[in-house]
This record gives C-alpha cells, structure tokens and sequence, in this order.
C-alpha cells in the first residue's frame, strides 16, 4: 500500500471527526490496522504538505453555554493589521482571527476576530478589550452575531461530498 493510499484511509476515518476516547490516535490505528507511528507520521506529513491545515477541536459554543457568538469587524491601517490580528488573535475569548479584503465602499473592515460570550454585556466588553489593543489605529468597527448554529463538518472526499 503506497503513501496516498494510507493517507486516503485516515482522511476517510477521520473525516467525520476523531473518536472522543482518551487516546483517539490510537482508536484509529486501531481501527486502520496500522502502527501508531505511522498514523502520526502521515498526518504530519500531510499538515506539511498542506493537505491538512490543522487539527483541532470544534467545540459547540452554544451547548457549552457561550449563546452570545459574534464575528466582530475592525477598520485598521493595512499595514498593521497583521500585528494587529496577532495580538487579537492571542484573546483567550477569539476563537479566530483573520485578515480579509476591504469591499469599498460599502464594507471597510480588515480584521475579522470571532468572539464568544455568555452574555451580551460580556460581548461589550470583549469588544473594549479588541479595541485597546487596537488604540488609534482602530478606525472603527462592527459586530455581527450568530442567529443559528450551522453545521460544521471535515474532509470530505470528492466521492462522498
């Protein structure tokens, strides 16, 4: 079995999430009858590759009790929002953070932070703490909140989208 085949395999065992067991890599060499190792292995060769950008935990804010969900929007000088986007980014409240193009003149935001709160007033002051850090280069800002939860899903292959 070459390369691509094995990684195909994990792709497909893992497209639907990672086993919520204490050991999940094991679980799933398990499951492939395949070494720990080279599960490992190939799933780092793959982030590498960039067939995977990252692994990590999706977690439904709303049953973990965070109903107040918003993709907050920042006016910043373009050539600090990369710096900017950093130190945001770093809030233990931003889930993530991202640069994205301006579409003037209707929408003039930069920065993208999504934030997570239980209440609306912790929202408000999630949003003073972005723009502290922000200072003067904030240029001004926006927040648009979550109304649904909508369905988050892996990898899927061509064959099972």
């Amino acid at each position: 079995m070459d390369m691509s085949d094995i990684d195909l395999m994990i792709m497909r065992a893992t497209q639907g999430g990672l086993p919520l067991v204490p050991e999940p890599y094991v679980h799933l060499a398990e499951q492939l009858s395949l070494p720990v190792d080279v599960i490992m292995a190939r799933l780092r060769a793959m982030q590498e590759n960039g067939v995977i950008r990252r692994i990590g935990v999706v977690p439904n804010h709303y049953r973990l009790g965070y109903r107040f969900n918003g993709m907050s929007v920042w006016n910043v000088p373009d050539e600090r929002v990369d710096a900017l986007g950093q130190q945001v980014g770093q809030l233990p409240f931003v889930s993530h953070c991202y640069h994205r193009p301006r579409n003037l003149p209707q929408w003039p935001y930069n920065l993208f932070a999504m934030v997570h709160a239980r209440t609306q007033t912790d929202v408000e002051t999630q949003l003073c703490q972005i723009a502290a850090i922000l200072g003067d280069d904030n240029l001004g800002h926006d927040v648009l909140f979550s109304t649904k939860i909508l369905k988050k899903t892996g990898f899927r292959s061509a064959n099972q989208a």
